[in-house]
């Protein structure tokens, strides 16, 4: 007896031819939506929450457009997951591995078309993707071991990081604020004591690097507004208790005297707490909640200069960077870790007054201060920094370097073409495959420029075929141009990335023949 169907009502299956297609038509859609925005001439997108306030986005950054978008399709979502990882692990080449693992998909689809076993064409991928990467290291530059050429390269591949974004402008600004940046970490991947501040006003050009640490805070009335040889005490605790608070309770008292007494014993008691406070021997108090009025004069005719509602982010990099502890308890002095630093003062920027920690205990401690036409403007500098911070932290770290511009595709492309040549059955066909999908990339990017990516990857293959050609796309003057001379650099951890992780999802999007969609559950009783 043939059964009817196997699932509750609303499960949904779908097989084999069906599946398949569901799957590479989702990851096609996913990649064709960034595909616009590869490249120094990339486009950007409007992202609008349907939430309250409607807020908006403008960007060009692969990972934020993913990560906004709710979708429905399974593929999809694999593709989605593999733009944050890679935004996670190195912070840029978000919308290559897109792209890259979505060129793949298309042209198994055709392959699955002339009926090629879907595991053929991954086991061909998998060569393919290995021979890639070792085209890659038999061509990458190290300058380790030459600090000037180093850092002549960082400048390089943060310049070529923000030449696809807003930032492209002041490429060489912004390149140059991010490399000493990073070169502050001395090798450190922690971008924590890297403090971005965004400040709407000015140009973007008007960004600067800041030694030490900016608090987004007032100094309030009567306290010393500036302070040498700084001990800081970083707090979380209520400095709020000098007003009667007895929530849905009811205190009957026969006279106001004894409400006078009950404030002036909250009041005793803030007293010994401030008191306890000063006796660790400080003249600085930040403190993550709010200091009332009484607490604040008592610090004040102490001379403590004492800062309150310092956001929990603010707090955190503040105690990392001074070397000290966030304390909530103050019995035991000696328990509690205070930071240093060598001078606090307010400063002013643009219209807003803040507080300025130099000399911190943390050396590498910087602030960058974005100024720009808009807080949309000011949010997209910052994802583009981020971007170029992350690479560049990752690149100290494995300083080998390749250059930019559709080179280090092509050079794989006529690797694995070579290979293909080489190998028998149909495994030859899939490689083949591969080596067309990695040329769609510097394709794109020509199409995303206006130009003729026909012709002018024409070119770049004729190019390629005579020994060590350091040809790319210049998308600039619109012709093949010689990427070491124009400065076109990559971090070779971003493109080994790109490559393995696009293939790593085309293979896991090429294995699946059902996709069965499970029925809600449902409460007992409906």
């Amino acid at each position: 007896m043939a059964i009817e169907s196997l699932f509750k009502d609303e499960a949904t299956e779908e097989k084999g031819e069906r599946a398949r297609m569901a799957s590479f038509i989702g990851a096609m859609a996913i990649a064709d939506l960034v595909k616009t925005t590869l490249g120094p001439k990339g486009m950007d997108k409007i992202l609008q929450s349907t939430g309250r306030g409607r807020s908006v986005t403008v960007t060009n950054d692969g990972a934020t457009i993913l990560k906004s978008l709710h979708i429905d399709n399974p593929a999809a979502k694999v593709l989605v997951d593999i733009s944050k990882v890679q935004d996670d692990e190195v912070g840029d080449g978000t919308t290559s591995v897109v792209v890259l693992a979505g060129e793949l998909l298309r042209e198994a689809e055709k392959l699955v078309a002339t009926k090629i076993h879907p595991m053929t064409i991954i086991a061909g991928y998998r060569i393919a993707a290995e021979c890639a990467r070792d085209a890659l290291l038999q061509r990458v530059r190290d300058n380790k071991e030459d600090a000037e050429k180093f850092k002549a390269d960082l400048m390089k591949i943060a310049m070529t990081t923000l030449s696809s974004k807003i930032l492209s402008q002041d490429k060489e600004h912004f390149a140059k604020l991010a490399v000493d940046a990073v070169m502050r970490l001395k090798g450190s991947t922690n971008l924590e004591s890297i403090q971005i501040i965004k400040k709407p006003g000015g140009s973007l050009k008007d960004s600067f690097l800041d030694e030490g640490f900016i608090l987004d805070k007032k100094i309030g009335i009567g306290q010393p507004k500036r302070i040498e040889n700084a001990k800081i005490l970083v707090a979380n605790t209520a400095m709020d208790t000098d007003k009667v608070k007895i929530y849905g309770a009811r205190v009957r008292a026969d006279s106001m005297s004894r409400v006078a007494e009950i404030e002036t014993a909250e009041k005793e008691k803030m007293r010994e707490k401030v008191q306890k406070i000063i006796a660790h021997g400080i003249n600085c108090f930040v403190n993550r909640q709010l200091i009332y009025n009484f607490p604040e004069e008592l610090f004040a005719d102490a001379g403590i200069l004492a800062i309150e509602h310092a956001d929990f982010d603010g707090i955190e990099r503040l105690a990392l960077v001074t070397g000290g502890e966030i304390a909530s308890t103050f019995d035991n002095p000696e328990s509690v870790k205070l930071g240093h630093c060598k001078l606090i003062e307010e400063i002013m920027i643009g219209e807003d007054k803040l507080i300025h920690f130099s000399g911190v205990e943390m050396g590498q401690a910087c602030t960058i201060v974005l100024r720009g036409a808009s807080n949309h403007v000011l949010d997209e500098a910052e994802r583009s920094l981020h971007d170029a911070l992350c690479v560049l932290s990752q690149t100290v770290n494995d300083s080998r370097v390749l250059l930019g511009g559709g080179w280090p595709e092509m050079v794989m492309a006529k690797a694995v073409d070579e290979l293909a040549r080489k190998t028998p059955g149909k495994k030859s066909l899939a490689i083949e495959a591969f080596s067309r999908a990695l040329i769609a990339i510097p394709t794109i990017i020509a199409d995303n420029a206006g130009l003729d990516s026909a012709d002018l990857v024409a070119q770049l293959r004729a190019e390629h075929h005579k020994e060590t050609s350091n040809a790319g796309i210049d998308v600039i003057s619109g012709s093949v141009g010689d990427m070491a001379e124009l400065g076109i650099s990559e971090a070779f951890k971003v493109k080994q990335a790109v490559l393995l992780s696009a293939t790593e999802a085309a293979e896991m999007i090429l294995r699946v023949d059902e996709i069965i969609t499970c029925a809600p559950r449902r409460r007992e009783g409906m």
